[in-house]
This record gives structure tokens, C-alpha cells and sequence, in this order.
């Protein structure tokens, strides 16, 4: 069963709490849930991550290498400043599709530009928790689409 790394970063962890109106009420542990049973359902196993550090979104990235068919990644506000997370997608040639919650590109400036974009597969943003659910679908098309 191909492995998929659900990875999110800062302050993804208020889900619920942070800004129910641009994020929704969902808590994070229950986005992750929805997304880990639709992941089984597709023949799918995922594993969660969520860190507040640059750092340790880097690790896990790293770390992603030696068991993960493809990476799903909100990386909150380090999409627009990361050069490093960056680097990292880059490196470990893995799929990775980029998630936002809210429509990026219809919210302040500075959230136009996503430095993480060009190094990933793609990006599904604004369908609030749906969009971890369209990533994990897209997701499993494209490690299907591998096996062909």
C-alpha cells in the first residue's frame, strides 16, 4: 500500500480555533482524520505531521524519502518566505502537492506568491478542509498514474 506523508505547518494546529471565518471550524486532527480514512478508502495509508518549525518540516521532508510514495503540504505561512522548504521538495523528488485552505490568491498580497509552487505537482487552495480531501484524491491519481 503506497504511504503518503500529510504534512502542515504553522499555526495549522488552531485549526478551529484561528480565524474560524477565513479557516473554518474543523480542528486539524479531524481534517486529518477525513483525509486518512478517504486515503484508505483509495488504497492509500497516510501519516500526519504538523510542526510549528521550519526545521522539522525540513526533517520530515527528508525523512519522507525513505518510506513515502508522495507528500501533501500546507505549509502556512512558510509558502511565502521558505527558500530552505523550498529546497528541500526540490530535493527529495518526491510528489508533492501544495493544500491551502483559504484562496491565497484572493487574500492579502503578500500570500500571492507561493515560493514552494514551482516544485511541486500542484496546488489546490481555497475549498477550506475539502481541500485536503481534492488533494488526497489528486494524489492518488497521480501515484496510480506511476504504476501504469
Amino acid at each position: 500500500m503506497p504511504k503518503i506523508l500529510l504534512l502542515n505547518g504553522p499555526n495549522l494546529n488552531l485549526l478551529g480555533e484561528r480565524e474560524p471565518a477565513i479557516y473554518g471550524t474543523a480542528t486539524l486532527e479531524q481534517v486529518a482524520a477525513r483525509a486518512a480514512t478517504l486515503a484508505q478508502s483509495l488504497g492509500l495509508e497516510l501519516r500526519h505531521l504538523q510542526s510549528n518549525h521550519e526545521g522539522a518540516l525540513i526533517d520530515a521532508l527528508h525523512d519522507a524519502r525513505a518510506w513515502a510514495s508522495g507528500v501533501i503540504l500546507n505549509a502556512g505561512a512558510y509558502t511565502h518566505t521558505s527558500i530552505a522548504l523550498r529546497d528541500a521538495i526540490q530535493a527529495v523528488q518526491l510528489p508533492v502537492i501544495e493544500v491551502h485552505l483559504s484562496n491565497i490568491h484572493a487574500r492579502e498580497p503578500f500570500r500571492h506568491t507561493s515560493l514552494i509552487a514551482p516544485v511541486c505537482v500542484g496546488q489546490i487552495t481555497g475549498f477550506g478542509a475539502e481541500s485536503y480531501l481534492l488533494a488526497v484524491q489528486a494524489m492518488a491519481f497521480l501515484l496510480q498514474r506511476q504504476q501504469v
